[in-house]
Parts: structure tokens; sequence; C-alpha cells
């Protein structure tokens, strides 16, 4: 059965909803407040529910669209080469923490829309996938798979939000002590 062409006023509707959404978990310092109503301006809540089912199906297709160009410019960077596999898995953790970093308020709202956990996201499987990619070609490495879960693990949401936002951790102080654990962790190379 051939896949349905959506119509130009369905996605224009689409990309609408997710800009408005996008704009306003990044503005709200409470991302819990932003209702479904302030979404839904100019569209109608009705074709909000329809469209992305619930507060946590919006949520993950804004996080999503978000993620798309850094999945990209991930691949490519990737298929382009030139690195070794310490200085992938690195840059690949950099880029996921620095995403997380940026979206901190949209991240805090997915864990409070029911998205709590980051193994039931749809794009955890692509970070883990990619990263144990890496890290199969990183000598010493015995189990990517678990190693990949554990790096993965350091970046959570919930710990970035928190150590940038109630440890008052900079950033870039964050990023040099990642890079430093993931030194610790595959070793001297």
């Amino acid at each position: 059965m051939a896949q349905r062409t959506e119509r130009a006023d369905a996605l224009r509707n689409r990309e609408a909803v997710l800009a408005a959404a996008d704009a306003l978990f990044a503005a709200s310092s409470s991302p819990q407040s932003v209702s479904m109503d302030d979404i839904a301006a100019g569209v109608g809540k009705g074709t909000l529910f329809r469209r992305f089912g619930d507060r946590a199906g919006l949520i993950g297709a804004v996080i999503a669209s978000r993620l798309e160009p850094l999945q990209r410019a991930v691949q490519e960077a990737q298929d382009a080469g030139g690195s070794s596999p310490r200085q992938r898995v690195r840059a690949l953790l950099d880029a996921a923490l620095c995403f997380k970093i940026e979206n901190r308020n949209l991240m805090s709202a997915a864990e409070h829309a029911g998205l709590s956990s980051p193994y039931q996201a749809e794009h955890y499987d692509w970070w883990h996938d990619t990263l144990r990619a890496a890290l199969d070609q990183v000598p010493g490495v015995h189990d990517a798979d678990f190693t990949a879960h554990a790096l993965l693990a350091t970046i959570r949401a919930d710990l970035v939000a928190h150590l940038i936002d109630d440890q008052k951790t900079a950033p870039e102080a964050l990023r040099a002590s990642l890079a430093a654990y993931i030194d610790n962790v595959l070793g001297a190379g």
C-alpha cells in the first residue's frame, strides 16, 4: 500500500504547532507550566490532540525535530571519517551533552509528561547504537553495549539540569569533566 502524502495545510499546522511548542518550552523557566492550550493557539486543541495524541507525544515530536539536524551532522561526521574511534566517542557524547545542556527545559518537560525513562525515548536507541558502533572500534573496550549505556547515563537530562541549574556548574566545565571521564573509562590509548 502506498504511503499517504500529507496535505499541505496539515503539514503547515504540524510545523506551526512544533514551532510554537519549541518556542514556549525554550522561553519558560517552568516547562510544566506550558499548557496544551498555549501551544494550540492558532490550530485548535482538537487538531493538537489528533496530531500528537497527548502532551508526551507532542514533547517527543519537538525533541525529535530538534535532534534531527544534530543526528544528521553526527552521521555525516562519522561517514567522513578522519578521526580515531576514541575521538568519535568523545565527539558523539559531547554533542549529546551539548544538546541536553541547550534543551534542559524541554527535557525536563519530557520527564514531567511521562517520558521519565530515557530508555523509552525514541531517540535513545539511535544514540546507543551509534555510540556502541564507535565503541566497538576502540581497542580494550570489552562490552561496547554496556559501556554505551553506562556512558549515556552520565549525561541524563536530569543530571545535566541538576549540575548546571542547581550546582551552578559551568557548561564548559561539565564538558571537560565528561571528556576526562570518557578517557578514564576507555583507558590509556
